[in-house]
């Protein structure tokens, strides 16, 4: 193995480590408190039903049923984000198209798309880039609601593809709110650099080369 294939490896290992550690905490702070909270007022309401406490045991009972569905919503939530069904079944464009109507209804702005290049990418580099644009319209969110997103991949030389995610929201001026979507980039070899727009707004750059992108 030479000291490319070498590096690539190790950056490869170190990003899926990087995503254990960060779905082990998302699953930990999220569904598993929610899981363990329902099994305590299980017990709970089955102690007031031994008691004979019929009104407490239905109040119990009709808490669990929510913290239930909400732990569901979570998980779907986490298993979409992972991968959303979207992605696998029908490809990468209709996932962006469906992520950015998602968004662009729910918070009131235009989210203008020019991704048709991305569907000729590698499964890999499709997930992990489907994964910075939505992180990346999130982190966008976050700081400023911005009235437009404009999103756009296309060929550069080489083989690579470049995909640019410009807001006029609030500039970011943190540079470890941007290291996730370099942790990500880093899986297929890619890079990210972050810029000021013209105007006002951030411009985030990511490129992948073209022996990880085809």
């Amino acid at each position: 193995m030479n000291d490319d294939a070498a590096r690539l490896a190790d950056q490869l290992i170190s990003a899926e480590q990087e995503e254990r550690r960060r779905l082990a905490l998302a699953l930990h702070d999220g569904p598993v408190q929610s899981l363990s909270g329902i099994a305590l007022m299980l017990d709970a309401a089955r102690a007031a039903l031994d008691a004979g406490n019929i009104e407490q045991a239905q109040d119990l009972l009709a808490s669990v049923v929510d913290r239930q569905r909400d732990a569901i919503r979570s998980l779907r939530d986490l298993s979409f984000a992972l991968e959303p069904i979207i992605l696998r079944d029908q490809g990468f464009v209709p996932a962006v198209r469906a992520l950015a109507e998602q968004l662009g209804v729910s918070e009131q702005i235009r989210i203008d798309l020019d991704v048709d290049a991305g569907e000729e990418l590698a499964e890999r580099v499709q997930v992990t880039l489907y994964q910075i644009i939505r992180e990346a319209l999130h982190q966008s969110l976050l700081r400023g609601p911005p009235t437009r997103v404009s999103i756009a991949i296309a060929a550069v030389d080489g083989g690579g593809v470049e995909t640019v995610i410009a807001d006029d929201g609030a500039a970011e001026r943190r540079r470890r709110v941007f290291e996730p979507l370099e942790e990500r980039a880093r899986a297929v070899n890619g890079t990210v650099e972050v810029e000021p727009a013209d105007d006002h707004g951030t411009v985030i750059r990511v490129t992948v080369p073209g022996y990880t992108a085809r």
